[in-house]
């Protein structure tokens, strides 16, 4: 059953961390801040959201690279329950797909729970001070499939946030699969 993201929190702060990489780096939020924004993901190997949308992610962070807003993706589902969201994996799905961006590996699961992470696929996109201003869709699926009509919700979305430091008023959310938690 697909989950959808809440409501943007206008204004809300991002939360540092300090996360491994699939390089093996670990990874804070001021390692990863743009000039202009950041973007930061929760998705992970094998949600077929995720898959969906993979190439448009890489794609989307080359551009947004040249707006001089950084990307950076984290995995928090429990590999436990979830063998292909090993930590391997994660290395492996990161090559695979030429990730640009750090992909980074939430063990504990503390991270999502700061950010309230409720999916894969789920989007958090900052302004330049780091105050959140988009928490939406990529763009929109139909059977999994995106729809290519003009540009995507996220990148129109963060060109906005990168020229203006204000995300768009309406935003449809992201839906995909639940983060999978750990039984503790």
């Amino acid at each position: 059953m697909p989950i959808q993201t809440p409501i943007c929190d206008f204004g809300q702060k991002a939360h540092d961390f300090k996360l491994k990489s699939t390089e093996n780096k670990i990874i804070s939020l001021d390692g990863v801040r743009g000039e202009n924004g950041t973007l930061i993901m929760f998705i992970c190997n094998h949600c077929p959201y995720v898959q969906a949308v993979t190439k448009d992610i890489v794609d989307h962070c080359n551009e947004l690279k040249k707006l001089g807003i950084n990307t950076v993706a984290i995995c928090s589902n429990d590999a436990e329950s979830h063998p292909e969201d090993s930590f391997e994996n994660m290395i492996e799905f990161a090559k695979r797909n030429k990730f640009n961006f750090p992909y980074l590996v939430d063990e504990t699961q503390e991270i999502a729970r700061t950010y309230d992470a409720v999916c894969t696929p789920d989007f958090f996109g900052y302004n330049k001070n780091l105050e959140l201003q988009y928490r939406g869709r990529l763009r929109e699926l139909k059977n999994l499939v995106p729809v290519r009509d003009g540009e995507s919700d996220l990148l129109k979305a963060m060109k906005q946030i990168a020229e203006t430091d204000k995300g768009p008023e309406k935003q449809t959310p992201s839906v995909g699969c639940g983060i999978k938690w750990k039984n503790n």
